[in-house]
């Protein structure tokens, strides 16, 4: 069901159904400005062009790049030098919500939980354990 919101660009109404996070007015200029950006990354010599490079050539703000490899409008694999922050500690990445170290470390963190749960299941389950009494 669609919600009436602010659009974040220019602050007008409009009508948010989860298909655009912004308004009609906004999506549009946002599409010329793909097109721009998509024509000076088509040419050849244009392809390993840094995010800085890009934002020089064309003009475009940083995050709707961002915005574009994050929704696959823009393929790192085609244009590698392209990625966007790391949700967690801001270094540049062009796969998920966080980067290689951070998903490292979050593994790591889960493993070392695990293992310190099952070490208190089972020092639980020891304390837990059967009593026998002597038989006479």
């Amino acid at each position: 069901m669609a919600e009436i919101q602010n659009c974040p660009s220019c602050g007008e109404f409009f009508n948010f159904t989860g298909v655009r996070d912004v308004c009609y007015k906004c999506a549009q200029k946002e599409e010329e400005m793909y097109q721009i950006v998509y024509r000076f990354l088509r040419k050849r010599e244009n392809r390993a062009a840094t995010m800085e490079r890009i934002v020089e050539a064309t003009g475009v703000e940083q995050e709707l790049l961002y915005k574009w490899v994050r929704k696959n409008r823009l393929h790192p694999a085609i244009f590698p030098n392209l990625g966007y922050p790391c949700d967690n500690c801001g270094r540049i990445t062009n796969k998920g919500k966080l980067c290689e170290k951070c998903q490292g470390e979050l593994k790591s963190d889960l493993r070392t939980f695990e293992a310190a749960k099952e070490f208190r299941d089972n020092v639980a389950n020891r304390e837990r354990g059967t009593y026998l009494s002597e038989k006479k």
